[in-house]
């Protein structure tokens, strides 16, 4: 039993080692400042940059709750003309890369676009435009676009079993309907709306690509320069480790917040979740509210995606698109195949094992979707070249060879920076598929003869299948997605999709950055088709 205990544990804490020591390793850094890099920052952009960071923050988390809360409520809670179609359409802005649609808004509203062409002709005398539309402003608008549905989606389940009983009774102790919303509806669906803004909350912390595109400096601009432009590794690992610090207050803020209360949903009676009815002029109100959010998120993006593909589809089908494609969805389905296994293994270290030790090292190997991508690649790059140099040393001693880099420029390093950042998005869904597993399944398979990985593979996959792909697809999604990590740590000529269109847009080549775009959003399309219809065939059964 020991022996199979430790065996257990194993998992756990190698994959704690693997995402603790990029986080360990940016800490060094700050043994060796490089003064006249810092010097620089100081007097030229380091105050930009945390005013930047702080208003995106605060701007794209109070428009996001404002989009998430009120279309979860319109959609969970109340049923208006459309409603059923918009509770999955509104979903389907997770398929848009966030720097797809900053590309795409800049280039209809920039001086050359043709919505200031319009105004410019129709105000001609006025002098206001052309406008310079960089800025806060229409950064907080693309991220709260494109983020909004991971607050919508909490939301929307935590107000669906609400339903109007709940506002009933407060409205038979005198209050509004509104009032009835506000003191009892939100307040009961605080945990739920709190982490799907914790969600939105370390996306913006972590995005480049976007930041990047509208000319945005925030810190994670400021570690890819550092890298790249001022050839200092020791201030890009400085720099990430601030932000590191500001990620992990974040989630200090999450964890007291939740500890704070406990929030129960009465089940029962049907009629308990019963939706609130919007009749005539408010249920169209409440349709025309849902419509513009989704034609701005999803389908406006998507039709000028095809109107400019269509203008260069001949010309760039020539180039070697398809070659990036099937990077890009190889790099996803590795990546979400070994998270999947792993994530697998560490769900049932827990059930088997669920001691102080086992916990601390799952929640450990579990914390690098709180890390930004350009953060964990200055981490997992630096490890590598310690790592490399190692294993240098050993070959000349040993073998009197100088094998140069392994590590550092692989396919396998990149990959491994993908299972840290998203282990969590699988573990999660594993995780709560094993706990709807009764435990006396377990004791009736063992009296069978069943144990260790048999039992697993026997009696539980099937039970968890759903739970699996789930996961799966979320970690295919967002390696696709995934900006950062790929272009500062693939190998040389090693181009995806997401690689291409940094690439394009960074030249303002709107029309060629299309194409690869749509190809992209296809493939997200899809994915994010079939969790919402597995999602909904799941609420269907329930």
């Amino acid at each position: 039993m020991k022996k199979n205990s430790l065996s257990w544990q194993a998992l756990p804490f190698g994959l704690a080692v693997l995402t603790g020591l990029p986080i360990a390793a940016l800490a060094l850094f700050w043994a060796e400042p490089d003064t006249q890099v810092w010097d620089h920052l100081l007097r030229t952009m380091f105050g930009e940059l945390v005013l930047n960071t702080l208003v995106l923050v605060l701007g794209v988390g109070l428009l996001t709750l404002l989009l998430g809360v009120s279309l979860g409520w319109l959609t969970g809670g109340c049923r208006f003309p459309g409603s059923r179609f918009f509770s999955w359409a509104l979903v389907m802005p997770l398929a848009v890369p966030t720097y797809v649609l900053a590309f795409i808004y800049l280039g209809l509203l920039d001086f050359s676009g043709p919505v200031q062409g319009v105004l410019s002709r129709v105000f001609a005398s006025s002098g206001l435009f052309p406008v310079d539309v960089r800025g806060a402003p229409l950064v907080i608008v693309v991220f709260s676009l494109a983020l909004y549905p991971y607050v919508f989606l909490l939301a929307r389940t935590a107000f669906q079993n609400q339903g109007r009983k709940m506002v009933e009774t407060a409205r038979l102790l005198g209050h509004t309907r509104t009032r009835a919303f506000f003191k009892l509806c939100l307040p009961m669906a605080r945990p739920w709306i709190a982490a799907g803004l914790m969600l939105v909350l370390m996306e913006t912390l972590a995005d480049f690509g976007a930041v990047s595109v509208l000319n945005y400096n925030t810190f994670t601009t400021a570690i890819y320069k550092a890298w790249y432009g001022f050839f200092s590794l020791n201030t890009a690992g400085q720099l990430s480790s601030i932000l590191i610090l500001a990620v992990f207050f974040c989630l200090f803020l999450e964890q007291t917040f939740r500890s704070r209360g406990r929030f129960t949903l009465m089940a029962g009676d049907r009629s308990m979740s019963a939706p609130i009815k919007l009749s005539g002029l408010k249920g169209w109100l409440a349709f025309g509210f849902a419509a513009f959010i989704l034609l701005a998120a999803f389908g406006l993006p998507c039709l000028q995606l095809v109107l400019w593909s269509l203008e260069r589809f001949q010309v760039e089908l020539r180039a070697k698109y398809l070659e990036y494609a099937l990077n890009t969805v190889m790099l996803g389905l590795t990546a979400g195949l070994i998270i999947s296994v792993a994530s697998t293994g560490l769900a049932y270290a827990k059930r088997l094992m669920p001691g102080t030790g086992t916990l601390l090292w799952i929640r450990i190997a579990t914390l690098g979707y709180a890390l930004p991508g350009t953060v964990l690649a200055v981490g997992v790059f630096v490890v590598a070249g310690w790592l490399d140099r190692v294993i240098n040393w050993g070959a000349r001693s040993l073998l009197a060879l100088d094998i140069g880099s392994v590590l550092q420029g692989s396919l396998g390093l990149m990959l491994a920076a993908y299972c840290i950042r998203f282990m969590t998005l699988g573990f999660g869904a594993v995780d709560s598929s094993t706990q709807k597993v009764s435990p006396g399944l377990d004791d009736a398979a063992r009296l069978s003869g069943l144990t260790g990985w048999r039992l697993i593979r026997r009696i539980h996959l099937p039970l968890i299948k759903s739970g699996l792909l789930s996961g799966l697809i979320l970690v295919v999604i967002d390696v696709m997605k995934e900006m950062p990590i790929t272009l500062m740590m693939r190998p040389f000529g090693w181009d995806t999709l997401a690689v291409k269109i940094y690439e394009l847009t960074s030249e303002g080549q709107w029309e060629r950055a299309a194409v690869p775009a749509l190809v992209l959003v296809f493939v997200g399309c899809i994915s994010v088709a079939v969790l919402t219809a597995r999602q909904s065939k799941t609420e269907g059964e329930r």
